[in-house]
């Protein structure tokens, strides 16, 4: 049987995608799904195959097999139920791309608990508002931010490092989950201000195959890739379609680790890994660009893709003379996911450069007027995305030309946010 990765092809996708055909490319079904499982522990093979690749600031090249992933995940889900953490309790952790991370990430949806990602970046106030939210059991974080964690009256902190691994190394490295497609998984927090809390968006273990959609068509991801995304992994496109994605199809995927984010860095990286396919924001692209030195570097790139906002079109020259690739956008906000994109390596989509691409498959877009009819081609209007019997705004101004493709024309809320992940 054919499955979606086998299929390259724009007029592929329009054929054979659909709700069906995605779960085939899981183990699990509605009544027993679960997110670690799917993306880390049917991966792990004993053959010590790399998950993760980790391009930390200081140089250090840091590589995580599906094994050792697999196995400190289990091992913490058991150190949960011995901690009497309950399916449904909410598991916080700050901490950059390491093995901890990924050990509390799939760990505490392994058990049944949520997984809530932190960025590290965030301030005492950001933190708190936060942690007030989503109540959490625990909250894992490094030495350098606990001070300011218990700082927070009622929160239990611990460190999540090298004494916690060995902590829980005598518990068994497999675990058997018991959860469903509809648990939740994961919180998700949107970037906001420090002083006005985004309402988190609430992911269940079956998100992980509706997130299919974009991953295989707006990423371009198949298996066999060797995929990065430099986003941090405590936003949606860092998680999701930097992490999530990739190991969800057994794709070893990379990111950026500790330390501060260097352009360069980022390039050596993309030497140092063969990587073939990259996601990054459009503001990654234009630091790179505007860094220098690209022509010291051997890539492998066959993809890119981007998000966050539009690339200028200096940027965009300097990605087709620097990758000789097309620069495909994806558009969506966290809460009604990616809906636009531009199938990165489908041999018979066109990209047109500034332009937004064309529906998800299974998707409806339309720009409309104002009485709720569509506008004609060129004309501006509110792009709205269909959904049931009716529509829902994305709160974005656009227009279509005579081919089908999407174009931004600002905000439909006088609100000032990028075109992108919000």
């Amino acid at each position: 049987m054919a499955l979606l990765t086998d299929y390259t092809s724009f007029a592929d996708a329009q054929a054979h995608a659909c709700s069906a055909a995605l779960w085939d490319l899981f183990d699990g079904d509605r009544a027993c799904f679960n997110i670690a499982h799917e993306a880390m522990l049917r991966h792990a093979d004993g053959s010590g195959r790399a998950a993760v690749c980790i391009a930390h600031a200081d140089g250090e090249n840091e590589v995580l097999s599906f094994d050792e992933i697999s196995a400190g995940a289990a091992r913490f889900a058991h150190w949960l139920d011995a901690q009497g953490i309950g399916k449904g309790e909410r598991i916080a952790f700050m901490l950059e791309p390491s093995l901890p991370y990924y050990v509390c990430l799939f760990g505490a949806m392994l058990q049944g608990a949520v997984s809530v990602p932190l960025f590290t970046l965030f301030g005492p106030d950001a933190l708190r508002l936060r942690i007030d939210d989503c109540t959490p059991a625990i909250l894992l974080t490094n030495a350098e931010k606990a001070p300011m964690a218990r700082e927070i009256v009622g929160l239990r902190v611990e460190l999540a490092d090298a004494a916690l691994l060995a902590a829980i190394a005598d518990f068994p490295d497999t675990y058997e989950p018991q959860t469903a497609g509809d648990d939740l998984a994961c919180f998700q927090y949107t970037s906001g201000t420090t002083r006005e809390l985004p309402e988190a968006v609430r992911h269940t273990h079956r998100s992980l195959v509706t997130l299919m959609f974009a991953a295989l068509y707006g990423t371009g991801i198949r298996p066999g890739d060797r995929f990065f995304c430099p986003s941090s992994p405590a936003w949606g496109h860092g998680l999701w379609h930097g992490t999530l994605a990739p190991l969800g199809l057994g794709v070893t995927t990379g990111t950026m680790g500790r330390g501060r984010f260097d352009p360069v860095r980022l390039m050596r990286a993309l030497q140092d890994f063969g990587v073939t396919n990259l996601s990054a924001a459009a503001t990654h692209y234009r630091m790179m660009k505007n860094a220098g030195g690209a022509d010291r570097f051997a890539f492998a790139l066959e993809k890119l893709s981007y998000t966050g906002e539009p690339i200028d079109p200096a940027t965009l020259d300097w990605i087709d003379i620097t990758f000789g690739l097309d620069a495909c956008s994806m558009y969506g906000t966290t809460e009604i996911g990616v809906v636009l994109v531009n199938y990165p390596g489908a041999p018979d989509f066109a990209v047109k450069p500034g332009s937004l691409g064309k529906p998800v498959p299974g998707l409806e877009l339309q720009v409309q007027r104002p009485d709720g009819s569509a506008c004609d081609p060129g004309e501006i209007g509110e792009l709205m995305l269909r959904r049931g019997e009716g529509w829902l705004s994305t709160k974005d101004r656009a227009k279509i030309d005579e081919d089908g493709y999407f174009y931004h024309c600002g905000r439909a809320d006088d609100v000032i946010i990028s075109a992108g992940w919000t």
